[in-house]
């Protein structure tokens, strides 16, 4: 008859405490564009690294109001959001132009509405951005969009069919700024904005800070020296429940804040939209160079 072999109590113990630190979890969600699987995917490696946590990534699951729901329901522990869209979007509230006092409302609302908490901004706004060509912008030294308020009215320019509908689009900008461009801007897709300033079929465009598309291209962004565009800082949201059953990841997330900026997340999405480089690999060497 083949003997019992009987484990000590202590060792049986370690080998189930072992395995439930095993099993511990946390679920990073994304929205469904470049920027944001690339932002998971940096949460997701910073956490792997600073924390026990095994992490689950379920990115590209969709615009904000799924992410958002999936945050709520549990099904996501945490994803990066814009706090210029938290505001309006989510929270419903009018915009502003002070990012300390957007972020302040957001962080306030979410808590007591949602109970989730907004982390410190990671340190780039990808907001509205005036984008003009590079050749242009140094022959006639322009830096800011109050620059080219003496040249607008020779300039053709082309917006996204929102851009020119919504409260903090072009009315306001040409309002603010004292802009009479040649003509009514052009409507058009999102995607061929930065083909049509390519082709000097336009002069100016309203893109976002952050696309590869001004990388690749040579193109500038000019400076909002008037504050007019919202600020979008990007945020990484997590459920407060989370943080109670894992302190250690408040911590890993604080490491992060204002490490990313406007410049380095361009090109990040550049390496990936642009240069066809796996999303995965370039958080990594991100990190990597950032010594996180």
């Amino acid at each position: 008859m083949r003997r019992l072999r009987f484990i000590p109590v202590a060792v049986l113990v370690s080998l189930l405490w072992g395995c439930a630190k095993h099993q511990d979890r946390i679920v990073i969600g994304s929205k469904n564009f470049t920027e944001q699987i690339i932002l998971g995917q940096l949460l997701a490696q910073h956490l792997e690294s600073h924390t026990h946590l095994k992490v689950e990534r379920k990115f590209s699951l969709g615009g904000t109001y799924i992410c958002q729901n999936a945050l709520r329901t549990g099904e996501i522990d945490l994803y990066v959001e814009y706090t210029g869209t938290a505001l309006t979007a989510i929270l419903k509230e009018q915009p502003s132009s002070d990012a300390a006092e957007v972020f302040r409302r957001v962080k306030d609302g979410y808590a007591s509405r949602f109970h989730l908490a907004v982390m410190p901004p990671l340190g780039f706004n990808n907001s509205f951005a005036m984008v003009i060509r590079g050749d242009d912008a140094r022959r006639l030294n322009l830096k800011t969009i109050s620059d080219i308020a003496p040249y607008a009215s020779d300039w053709h320019a082309a917006f996204g069919y929102e851009f020119m509908e919504r409260p903090d689009g072009y009315k306001g900008l040409v309002e603010t700024y004292h802009l009479k461009f040649a003509g009514v801007p052009e409507a058009m897709e999102l995607g061929l904005l930065y083909r049509a300033l390519l082709e000097k079929k336009a002069d100016i465009v309203a893109g976002s800070a952050t696309d590869g598309a001004i990388v690749a291209n040579d193109f500038v962004v000019l400076r909002d020296d008037k504050h007019y565009f919202p600020p979008y800082d990007a945020v990484p949201i997590v459920r407060e429940e989370t943080l109670a059953k894992y302190p250690e990841v408040r911590a890993a997330l604080e490491q992060l804040s204002g490490k990313i900026s406007e410049d380095e997340m361009r090109r990040m999405n550049y390496e990936v939209d642009g240069e066809h480089r796996d999303a995965k690999q370039v958080a990594a060497e991100f990190l990597s160079k950032k010594g996180l």
